[in-house]
């Protein structure tokens, strides 16, 4: 009997193994496989070519820094925001209105969100009436506009910064899930010891969050490594703004280079792995 209901049982999985090696596993490999070839498919072996390229070249070490840029600005300024805003929305009487506009940015699509903020960042010379946002408030405050999308400065800041009214929502929600998971006993206790408000947050609360900011922190890290939609949108990788994403598919459909395409997206999926490996052990933890 446990032989035939082994065998069913794997009829029963057989389906789903052979979609995640078609469209998992396959792929996966086939990629690794073309990063040491040169032109389209698998034309010219060149070894680790592709990957010497990526990690020396002048142009993909500027896409190297401005991922870092959105690892370190974007996700740091997501999640601070977030747990700000979570906890000042947690002591008004309408936080569910306060909660929804916030979260609204996350139900505008990506695509959609660059071409607003590409309107925003309008720039026109100071001599000419100023049609982007930012730009007309600047000039109304007496201050010079800039050219926020063309001028190395600031450019990778304006994305950021764009990214951030994204995804602050994201944060905001699910840290305000987990700040009403606390249990108000815990608090209460706290201020019958003398802690002022404070000294709550800081030695009651954060470390009751520490969890959940984690799972937000990671997934908005492995979001700052994969961003394409709002660089592709706003610049294509222009005026230095370039990032692994936008790269690869530059690589691939604009120069026709599958190799170096294929190398980006190993990679990408090496800096990723360790993040989802993070996440899959803390899960088994707390289980």
């Amino acid at each position: 009997m446990r032989p035939r209901l082994a065998t069913i049982a794997w009829l029963w999985v057989l389906p789903a193994f052979v979609l995640l090696g078609v469209f998992l596993v396959y792929p996966v490999v086939n990629t690794i496989y073309l990063s040491f070839f040169s032109g389209r498919g698998a034309s010219v072996f060149v070894g680790l070519d592709n990957y010497r390229y990526l990690f020396t070249h002048p142009e993909t070490l500027v896409v190297f820094r401005n991922n870092l840029l959105w690892l370190v600005l974007f996700t740091g300024a997501s999640v601070g925001l977030g747990l700000i805003l979570a906890v000042l929305s947690n002591q008004v009487r309408y936080e569910a209105v306060a909660k929804a506009i916030i979260f609204v940015p996350m139900a505008v699509s990506f695509t959609a969100a660059a071409v607003i903020w590409r309107f925003m960042y309008i720039y026109r010379p100071g001599q000419f009436e100023q049609t982007g946002v930012l730009n007309a408030a600047m000039v109304a405050l007496g201050f010079d506009p800039v050219p926020w999308i063309t001028n190395t400065a600031v450019n990778n800041y304006a994305l950021i910064a764009a990214g951030i009214w994204m995804w602050t929502g994201f944060a905001l929600v699910v840290i305000s899930a987990g700040l009403k998971g606390i249990p108000a006993e815990v608090l209460e206790a706290a201020r019958v010891d003398g802690a002022n408000e404070v000294q709550i947050f800081w030695r009651v609360i954060l470390p009751m969050l520490r969890s959940v900011m984690l799972v937000v922190a990671v997934t908005l890290t492995i979001n700052s490594l994969k961003v394409f939609d709002l660089v592709y949108v706003m610049t294509f990788g222009n005026y230095q703004t370039d990032v692994l994403a936008n790269r690869m598919f530059k690589e691939m459909f604009t120069f026709g280079n599958f190799g170096r395409a294929s190398a980006v997206a190993v990679v990408l999926l090496l800096a990723i792995i360790p993040l989802m490996a993070l996440n899959i052990r803390r899960f088994r933890r707390e289980q």
